[in-house]
């Protein structure tokens, strides 16, 4: 018998504050903030940890965090209550009420409608760097968003992308006639008394109760990283709550539409639409592993819905610099578990919602912390092999066949934009949206970015004659201006 599952067997009875506690040491994690809801009964609203290593400050269960990609669920949320007032369908043209926006496939965009632009299958890939850190605002990425292909069939199959999520609070805003961070305020926020929700980085009060988020350096010691400051409205990852505010938003939806104060605020047809699942989702490897009791996985509108243990799970995580949550509701038995946490990329998030689960379901307990650093040290130790294959596969004396000025000038992507690319003694930097690059001679006329947020992509130059014609950059092919 496993020693980890000894462990977990031990640790059966303790208390939920403990199983909390275990994993944020077991993770490294600075702190989180927990909640666990049955209906509309709070058994956990804590925080643990603190705000910033190093720093005494505590995580309370009033700490703002970024939602990230849980904004997502708002979204729709709102999206249902302007379906109540009929002023939009799930199913109308999405040109109906954003004539503006569309696809690159006239067939695939004469059929888009609403509800395509919340289940992920449109045949667009992510793209997420036309909008992470872009200098450029929503208007701007949905009009480049035209300009992508798309990756596979439309409606026929899954690939999670933000930019339809962009285009969808747009097209509430048309038909909603106020901003989307006013519609979400107004239908979902206010009646449910979520007091403390912003949705940009600056609308942070002065001075609020703030978490500073962390991530791992390449030592795999935990330090200190700023906030990704969104200073426009985003309705597919700007929100930012606290605990206390997302306690409601799961007894909400426990309660199908019913607000604190006993009154209705979305219809139950159409909240319960933004859970019901529309695209399902290919376990591929990573997926099995990061579900591993479950036999299907499907996305709904802004929730994926999986099962655990026999048991309907309703769920979706968030990812922004810093901080990692995870929201998860499990109808059937009338709970909710939220997991906001400090630390990036961090696999606690999905380790101890599973481990509150089991605990207040009552299911046999499993060592759910050693199940995911499995999962995690897995996930490393391919990107590590990967790595190694590309540095035997690279030929040390292949050597670019133009000095670096021959590769200067500007590239153009029809959709991404102009890349630049300078040379100054004798070194290559390669300039586009926010981001400045360095980069080091691979092989051949492959150079990788030496240093920043995209080290380590290749950027692959074609070169004909005496002169390059264009190179291909984060999977895109620039043509030479």
């Amino acid at each position: 018998m496993p020693p980890s599952f000894v462990l977990a067997c031990l640790l059966a009875p303790a208390a939920p504050d403990h199983l909390v506690a275990t994993a944020l040491a077991a993770w490294d994690v600075p702190g989180a903030a927990v909640v666990v809801v049955r209906r509309d009964e709070v058994l956990l609203l804590k925080g643990f940890g603190v705000r910033d290593r190093g720093r005494p400050a505590p995580v309370t269960a009033d700490t703002v965090f970024p939602l990230a990609s849980c904004t997502k669920a708002l979204t729709t949320a709102a999206l249902a209550s302007l379906v109540d007032d009929g002023v939009i369908g799930w199913d109308d043209p999405v040109r109906k009420h954003l004539p503006g926006f569309g696809l690159s496939d006239p067939n695939a965009d004469a059929l888009l409608a609403v509800r395509d632009l919340l289940c992920h299958r449109t045949g667009l890939a992510g793209h997420d760097l036309l909008w992470y850190r872009a200098p450029w605002g929503i208007d701007e990425t949905l009009r480049r968003a035209k300009l992508l292909p798309l990756d596979y069939p439309f409606r026929g199959g899954f690939r999670y992308s933000t930019i339809p999520y962009l285009a969808a609070g747009r097209a509430m805003e048309k038909a909603g006639g106020e901003t989307w961070e006013k519609l979400v305020r107004a239908r979902v926020c206010d009646p449910l008394g979520m007091a403390g929700v912003t949705f940009t980085t600056p609308d942070i009060p002065k001075g609020a109760d703030r978490a500073g988020g962390h991530k791992a350096g390449v030592d795999g010691k935990v330090g200190a990283v700023p906030w990704y400051e969104q200073k426009e409205p985003n309705p597919a990852g700007s929100a930012n709550a606290t605990a206390r505010d997302v306690a409601r938003w799961l007894s909400f939806h426990l309660a199908d539409g019913v607000g604190p104060d006993g009154r209705r605020v979305i219809s139950v047809k159409n909240l319960a639409e933004t859970r019901t699942p529309h695209t399902p989702v290919r376990l591929d490897a990573l997926g099995e592993a990061l579900n591993p009791d479950t036999v299907q996985l499907s996305h709904a509108l802004g929730w994926l819905v999986y099962d655990h243990r026999g048991k309907k799970v309703v769920s979706h995580g968030g990812m922004v610099d810093g901080f990692r949550v995870q929201l998860t509701l499990l109808p059937g038995e009338n709970l909710g578990v939220a997991v906001l946490a400090n630390l990036q990329e961090t696999r606690m998030t999905a380790a101890l919602a599973n481990t509150l689960i089991d605990h207040y379901c009552g299911l046999p307990p499993r060592d759910w912390n050693g199940y995911f650093r499995k999962v995690a040290d897995d996930e490393a130790a391919a990107r590590k092999a990967a790595a190694a294959a590309r540095g035997a596969a690279r030929d040390p004396a292949a050597k670019p066949a133009l000095e670096a000025s021959g590769y200067a000038g500007e590239y153009r992507h029809p959709a991404y934009g102009t890349a630049t690319v300078a040379a100054a003694d004798g070194r290559l930097t390669l300039r586009w949206s926010s981001f400045e690059c360095p980069l080091e001679h691979h092989a051949g006329e492959v150079f990788r970015v030496a240093g920043g947020f995209l080290e380590d992509r290749p950027v692959a130059f074609a070169v004909k004659g005496e002169a390059a014609t264009g190179l291909t950059f984060l999977d895109q092919a620039f043509g030479r201006k």
